[in-house]
């Protein structure tokens, strides 16, 4: 069972001002399709504290899914924070997510979440807001698998 982690990036959750739910839909989302959340947590819209969350749960999962920061104001910079922990990234999962939205709404295009890895761990950006992040995990949940398997090294075709 591939084992996940799920990253809140929210200063109004953080601050109590608001409740989370786009972590829970996403670890509930990840758990229908059979992957193991090991960790959810919550980071507040810092880069340095994103990047260390990240790095910490690279540690303990292997696929790090997050959600939130990944429009376009000033305080939205997990793309950044997964970008400078990553040391490649998957531009075509981040397009699909972003195709995929645009037939929910013409504002999906806005996303600026990537894709990457860091060792052999895979980190995926959601949008934050809890059907934006479930919906763009389902466009691309079928890959992740095989992007992990990949990653750890099982490179032979089956045919």
């Amino acid at each position: 069972m591939i084992t996940a982690a799920v990253l809140t990036v929210s200063d109004s959750v953080t601050e109590g001002i608001r409740e989370d739910r786009s972590g829970p839909a996403v670890a509930e989302e990840l758990r229908v399709r059979g992957f193991e959340v090991v960790s959810t947590g919550i980071c507040s819209d810092v880069q340095d504290l994103i990047e260390e969350s990240l790095k910490a749960l690279c540690v303990q999962a292997q696929l790090i899914v997050t959600t939130g920061g990944t429009g376009i104001s000033e305080k939205d910079v997990t793309p950044e924070a997964t970008r400078a922990v990553c040391d490649k990234l998957i531009d075509g999962i981040a397009e699909k997510m972003r195709a995929d939205g645009l037939k929910a709404t013409p504002t999906a295009i806005l996303s600026r979440g990537i894709c990457g890895v860091r060792g052999a761990c895979l980190i995926l950006n959601l949008p934050g807001s809890p059907s934006g992040a479930v919906e763009s995990l389902a466009a691309v949940a079928d890959v992740l698998p095989h992007a992990i398997d990949l990653l750890e090294g099982k490179t032979e075709h089956v045919q």
